[in-house]
């Protein structure tokens, strides 16, 4: 029987009115690599935070054994210490800062007050060979891609001698080949023995990686599976997390009209806005209707949020370039502001960065986009601004005990449903979502599925940009595939399948034949 390396027994942790933790148990093995899985807001990052002493021992009830002994972490340090190592969701990466300076931040090579770069950069070499990365440690973060920073972060994990690894979300900003790419990466260091605990809404990745699976829900632990011994695949870990089966993920639409072009895109071109003369999106042209939901499907850097950007009044790209045409008339939009005078939202995929102010509560950033509707004078109405808030959580069935609650302490999936109606207060005709259900689980991506068809069935217009194929087909009705900054593919879903949309993309390269 393997080793237990680590038990979590009866952890309970509570915030003010809402009991994130209620009695959970957790039990890994060394040398393997343990699922943790539920929905949104189950408890399953808390539960991390309370591990890595992110949440300090006596601010939680229960115990934690590591390697036979009982652990009260003070701080991350303290777990570090122990070999306990996080990767947190949003990479930890100073942009400016070379590879090897942000693998010993805080924990730099060298005597007292001096730093030995020679060491430091000589180590850093040693651990971006283990984890695959040919790049110098010299080289600047911000020159290498997302995909190429994950790995930094674990090579970060290493060298702080990591015996237990935790991936939060490893490869949500990830494509396919550079998430398959890490993922075998995790078998790698299993081979050698290490111990990992991976946390992650992608449950295809589940069934590929993971020994053992535990399903929190509502803060509690449902059940653990053992992947040796009978057979899990997604339908089941469903089940286990929303507490029953769902046998279609993307609800159907009914009763919906496709009617006239809504929106339309000629020609357009768009430049960096720092490398001024490099073109990252190159003359694309494409439109959708009133009642439609069409998707943009490419690989990182494909150009799809450049492009989204760009048309909301402009908030992309140094110079911009083609013609964009709403219910058939020429408009230029030289502003958000203006994008949004003239019905168009944009639902940015970075809801943490630039989408929501964490810091504030659901009243005041539903009424975001929209403040002259809730104030007179100039003065904001704060009982019409919470009347409006709390119409929205009703109508989107939020998660929150009150709409004064900070959007910070949400879980993923309820801070989108809030940045939705951020921009629903709107009353757009035309929505373009980037990634919209990004980091968010299985049952939530249902719940914005059904508002967007709700959204189509009153008459809006939906652009979908996804890195998720399966989202891509499933949810939309037809499909425009995006690479190198062109448009390089356009089908109907119906005649969609993920093999004719990487087909488009190959070709584009030179990588197929054309059929």
């Amino acid at each position: 029987m393997a080793k237990i390396l680590l038990e979590m027994k009866n952890i309970t942790k509570t915030f003010p009115g809402v009991k994130a933790l209620d009695n959970v148990n957790l039990q890994v093995e060394e040398g393997q690599i343990h699922a943790l899985v539920g929905e949104n807001g189950a408890g399953k990052s808390t539960l991390m935070n309370v591990l890595s002493g992110i949440y300090p021992y006596g601010s939680y009830e229960g115990d934690i054994i590591y390697n036979g002994e009982v652990c009260q972490f003070q701080t991350i340090k303290d777990s570090e210490g122990k070999g306990i190592v996080i990767i947190h969701q949003e990479l930890a990466l100073v942009p400016q800062m070379s590879i090897g300076e942000n693998m010993f931040l805080g924990n730099e090579r060298g005597k007292k007050n001096a730093i030995n770069w020679n060491e430091t950069y000589g180590e850093a070499d040693k651990y971006l060979k283990m984890v695959g990365l040919s790049e110098s440690s010299r080289v600047l973060v911000k020159d290498i891609g997302t995909g190429k920073q994950q790995l930094v972060e674990i090579a970060k994990a290493l060298a702080k001698n990591a015996k237990l690894l935790i991936l939060d979300e490893p490869t949500s900003s990830l494509n396919e080949t550079d998430s398959k790419a890490l993922l075998d990466l995790m078998l790698e260091f299993k081979k050698q023995g290490m111990t990992m605990i991976i946390i992650t809404h992608k449950l295809n990745e589940v069934v590929y990686v993971a020994d053992k699976i535990t399903v929190v829900r509502d803060g509690s632990t449902v059940e653990t599976m053992d992947c040796h011994e009978m057979k899990i695949d997604e339908d089941r870990i469903i089940k286990g997390m929303v507490g029953r089966e769902i046998t279609d993920r993307f609800p159907k639409r009914t009763d919906v009209t496709v009617g006239d072009i809504n929106m339309e895109v000629i020609e357009w071109s768009v430049f960096h806005p720092l490398y001024t003369d490099r073109k990252v999106v190159d003359n694309v042209s494409f439109n959708v209707r009133k009642g439609e939901v069409v998707g943009i499907y490419g690989l990182m850097g494909a150009g799809r949020t450049e492009l989204a950007m760009s048309i909301f009044g402009k908030s992309y790209g140094s110079y911009v370039m083609g013609i964009l045409k709403l219910n058939g008339r020429q408009i230029l939009l030289k502003s958000p502001r203006e994008a949004i005078n003239a019905k168009l939202a944009y639902v940015t995929e970075d809801r943490k960065g630039n989408g929501l102010v964490l810091s504030n509560p659901i009243r005041v950033n539903t009424s975001l986009a929209n403040m002259k509707a809730v104030s007179n004078a100039g003065i904001i109405d704060t009982d019409k601004e919470y009347a409006v808030a709390v119409e929205y959580k009703e109508k989107l069935r939020t998660k929150t005990p009150s709409v004064e609650q900070n959007v910070g302490n949400l879980s993923g999936g309820n801070q989108q449903k809030v940045l939705l109606s951020k921009w629903m207060y709107t009353d757009p005709d035309i929505l373009i979502l980037d990634e919209p259900t990004r980091g968010i689980d299985v049952g939530a991506k249902y719940e914005i599925y059904c508002i967007i068809n709700d959204l189509v069935k009153a008459g809006k217009s939906v652009v979908m940009i996804s890195s998720e194929l399966p989202e891509v087909i499933g949810m939309s009705d037809r499909i425009y595939v995006m690479n190198e900054g062109k448009f390089v593919g356009e089908m109907k879903a119906s005649e969609a399948t993920q093999e004719n949309i990487m087909a488009c993309i190959l070709q584009s390269m030179g990588g197929g034949e054309q059929k």
